[in-house]
């Protein structure tokens, strides 16, 4: 029995297709950036493009996943879907900078929502055997993105117009949902947790305010009124925090919170070293944008060839060895990080060096994230499949935003203090180094599901 088996094939391309078509659209918009900047007069409000597609993409996990058991899992796409389009379609067509802000809250929101109900699908949809092999697929859906998204979107940039980068999603999250919807339509939700937890749409929408402000605030730390800024959000995001993460996150509690916070670390080290390498390679080392990007995408493969070995480790020890999996993993990501590290630190760490610290960082999480995500599903009881999906979700959109803002805070710092760009990336890594650590040690916590002890 396997993923693409008839009465799975459908739900299974769709679902690769609809990931697939989100990160993408998520990946392609680092080329294209800097000329809508220019072109829609908004250079001061750079940042944005991207923060307001986390701080959306936070929204729209946390409300999808919670009305998934009230909905259903067909609507709850169904409406996930007319709101990216509605984002992609407001990009395509803007004519200021506002405009495009605007479209991207939009996409931002409908991509997290996409990505939940894909989880949750997962979750009723494929037995608990086969969950690693479409979670390895779901990993691998990003690989593809990853090498060619940014090369087709520059292309299409400086040929045709980055408008045709958000035109071009269309048609294909058109064919996602023609092959998903109708396997989607068949699932139904459990309904024991509908009224449990109230108000959990207005603490999102609290932390995505107060995660606004931190990042805001940390985007010019060296004023006071930046400091200011970023303690008020800090403030006003732990209450919500602690009503939408699982009880007991906060103290790192044996199972599913140790789970998602493990989770929550190494992913946020991955994203932020990946962003800071190429700025380091560019910046710091000389290399072209061409050569960094090929370097990066060494770790992309690695991570597809992790998670294809992980699905089969899993189907052959029947999820016996999934703790030791991730532990494992994670443990080749300290290495990877500190090859990165390495490499920019010192004048002699050269290009195959970088290569080969790209893919340890690569391997580790491929062979960690599938894992513990069908760790977390394993924990959901009858009614709590979109609440698990959520958390995952949002850990994967959330601790890497908040990451990448302490990095972009410690470059600030450095080029006020006359440290200079390869000070500041270097304090970043280091940063980056300490979460994959932390995130090491907590892994010890995870258990396999929550019938284990």
């Amino acid at each position: 029995m396997g993923i693409f088996d008839v009465s799975y094939r459908a739900l299974t391309i769709g679902i690769i297709l609809a990931v697939t078509t989100v990160a993408f659209e998520g990946l392609a918009i680092t080329t294209i950036a800097p000329s809508i900047a220019q072109q829609l007069n908004g250079i001061s409000l750079y940042g944005w493009i991207f923060s307001a597609f986390l701080l959306s993409q936070i929204l729209g996990t946390m409300i999808i996943g919670q009305q998934i058991g009230k909905i259903g899992v067909y609507r709850s796409f169904a409406l996930s879907i007319v709101i990216f389009v509605v984002g992609i379609i407001i990009a395509a067509a803007s004519m200021n900078m506002s405009m495009m802000i605007g479209g991207r809250v939009f996409q931002g929101f409908g991509a997290g929502a996409i990505v939940t109900c894909v989880y949750y699908s997962i979750t009723l949809s494929y037995p608990d055997a086969l969950r690693t092999k479409i979670l390895a697929a779901f990993s691998s859906a990003y690989i593809l993105p990853a090498l060619i998204g940014p090369y087709i979107a520059g292309l299409l940039a400086a040929y045709v117009s980055w408008r045709f980068v958000f035109w071009l999603v269309i048609p294909l999250i058109a064919l996602a949902v023609l092959l998903t919807l109708p396997s989607f339509s068949k699932l139904h939700a459990g309904n024991h947790s509908i009224h449990k937890k109230s108000h959990k749409e207005g603490y999102a929408i609290l932390l995505t305010i107060g995660t606004g402000l931190l990042l805001t605030g940390l985007g010019f730390i060296i004023d006071w009124k930046g400091i200011a800024l970023s303690f008020i959000g800090l403030i006003m995001m732990v209450r919500p925090l602690q009503k939408l993460l699982p009880e007991g996150t906060f103290t790192v509690k044996r199972g599913l919170p140790a789970t998602i916070v493990s989770r929550g670390l190494y992913v946020a080290c991955y994203v932020a070293t990946e962003s800071f390498v190429v700025l380091a390679l560019i910046k710091v080392k000389g290399l072209s944008a061409d050569l960094a990007g090929l370097i990066v995408a060494a770790g992309a493969l690695s991570w597809s060839m992790a998670a294809w070995l992980q699905s089969k480790w899993d189907d052959k020890d029947h999820g016996r060895g999934r703790k030791k999996r991730v532990i494992s993993g994670i443990g080749i990501m300290i290495i990877g990080v500190s090859m990165v590290i390495i490499v920019v630190g010192f004048e002699r760490g050269g290009i195959v060096f970088a290569i080969i610290s790209q893919i340890c960082t690569g391997f580790g999480i491929g062979l960690a994230n599938p894992t513990t995500g069908a760790i977390a599903l394993h924990h959901a009881k009858s009614g709590e499949e979109g609440e698990i999906s959520s958390f995952l979700q949002f850990v994967d959109a959330f601790c890497p935003g908040v990451s990448m803002g302490i990095g972009g805070a410690m470059i600030a710092l450095s080029e006020h203090f006359s440290g200079g760009i390869f000070m500041g990336v270097l304090l970043a890594l280091c940063t980056q180094l300490l979460f994959v650590i932390l995130s090491f040690f907590i892994s010890f916590r995870i258990v396999k599901g929550r019938n284990d002890v």
